[in-house]
């Protein structure tokens, strides 16, 4: 049986009432569509970093406002978690993330357009938007693709195209930027994510990720929502993750203009150590989630990778330029790892229904991408006041002191260690 203690539920992301199965081949088509889709949303988050010395000299504005531009984005995305939750139950997965994907798209070409400073961070904010209405759906959208049991290869690989488009973005702004003018550069991402989502728009099948009819017997929408939005689990990880949120993004917006700044790096090396800082988390990702799924000690899988890239952050400032590279691969690597933890730690949940999981993750999520604003801000603000080398180790610190929030997480019963398909 699985965990519960209402009887067996649906494997994650399934829905309550099978949809009409699709064709081998519309399935690999979707899937890939999709990994298409999360690859340039991710390019669309990170490629701005590049971009802030371009902007700077063309707003006159320095690290303390390019900190206010990551934090409304990151806000705009982590507000739109919840509702994007909600809605999905109600219109179905594939409609809201495919609209998430193109209000991102339309917001990354008004930041390549934007006359001035205050529109700028509108439009950063109305593509964090359509970020947070994109996220939880699309894990949603995935895995109702497949049966049971053919789910997991999928859905990582979805997970892991966010990692490889943050590294073209960053890498790629970092070349583009100085060469064509950072208005061109947020262009070709936000074009880029508008054609694939077209595609997606017009190649996936509407009846994927259909919305489910509520099973017989199951408690009242309102009540089982309020039920998940209670749980102790649900806001122990959204608020533990708020350091660790907005440290990574941080990072990969802050690294580039740190190193030409302050180390005298190329655009390409800037580059190259900007994919050091998320391409890693790729591998980390699935080690994180085979772990997770074979061991219920969830809160340590979490608490000590976090623990570990922290560290490394606080390092920063006094490395090398090879120890960086090192410093941000083990960075990634544990950032990716502790997300795989924390997206399967749900399954493991008593009483938890697969069409609850997306609103378990969407509300931790906007929790993190919140919170994680916040410390963009402040990092930006400290840089501007102080300099690099303080901004890294306050956001290490901060990465560390709001893991304390893990002591919110209820000890695990006995049921838990069986695992979500065990006995």
């Amino acid at each position: 049986m699985a965990r519960g203690a209402r009887g067996p539920v649906a494997p994650w992301g399934a829905s309550d009432e099978a949809a009409p199965p699709l064709s081998s081949g519309s399935r690999t088509r979707s899937t890939w569509l999709l990994v298409g889709v999360r690859a340039a949303y991710a390019y669309n988050w990170f490629d701005l970093g590049p971009a802030f010395p371009g902007l700077g000299a063309t707003f006159r504005v320095g690290p303390a406002e390019w900190g206010v531009l990551v934090a409304a984005f990151l806000v705009g995305a982590g507000l739109c978690q919840v509702p994007a939750g909600l809605l999905a139950r109600r219109f179905g997965s594939r409609p809201l993330a495919l609209v998430g994907a193109g209000i991102l798209a339309a917001g990354a070409l008004a930041s390549a357009f934007a006359p001035s400073f205050p529109s700028l961070i509108v439009a950063r904010a109305i593509a964090g938007t359509g970020a947070g209405l994109f996220f939880s759906p699309a894990i949603g959208l995935v895995a109702s693709l497949y049966p049971e049991g053919s789910r997991g290869v999928p859905v990582g690989g979805f997970s892991s195209a966010f990692s490889a488009g943050a590294a073209l973005g960053l890498y790629a702004s970092a070349l583009l930027a100085p060469a064509v003018g950072w208005r061109a550069d947020l262009a070709i991402g936000g074009i880029a994510l508008a054609a694939v989502t077209l595609a997606a728009g017009l190649l996936i099948p509407r009846s994927a990720g259909a919305p489910a009819a509520r099973p017989k017997g199951a408690g009242a929408p309102r009540s089982r929502t309020l039920a998940v939005l209670r749980r102790p689990e649900v806001w122990a990880i959204g608020l533990a993750f708020v350091g660790c949120e907005g440290a990574a993004f941080a990072t990969g917006q802050f690294i580039v203009p740190f190193g030409e700044a302050l180390r005298g790096w190329t655009p390409e090396l800037a580059g190259a150590v900007a994919v050091a800082f998320v391409l890693p988390s790729v591998l980390g990702g699935p080690l994180g989630g085979a772990i997770a799924e074979r061991n219920p000690r969830h809160r340590l899988q979490l608490a000590l990778p976090t623990v570990v890239g922290a560290v490394g952050l606080a390092l920063l400032p006094l490395a090398s330029t090879a120890g960086i590279f090192a410093i941000g691969g083990v960075f990634s690597f544990s950032y990716g790892f502790a997300y795989a933890v924390m997206y399967v730690a749900p399954l493991f949940w008593d009483d938890l229904a697969s069409s609850e999981v997306p609103l378990a993750i969407g509300l931790f999520n906007g929790v993190q991408l919140a919170g994680g604003g916040a410390v963009a801000l402040a990092f930006g603000a400290i840089v501007a006041a102080t300099s690099y080398p303080v901004g890294w180790e306050v956001a290490a610190a901060i990465e560390v002191v709001t893991l304390a929030a893990l002591v919110l997480w209820p000890r695990a019963g006995p049921r838990d260690a069986a695992g979500p398909d065990r006995p």
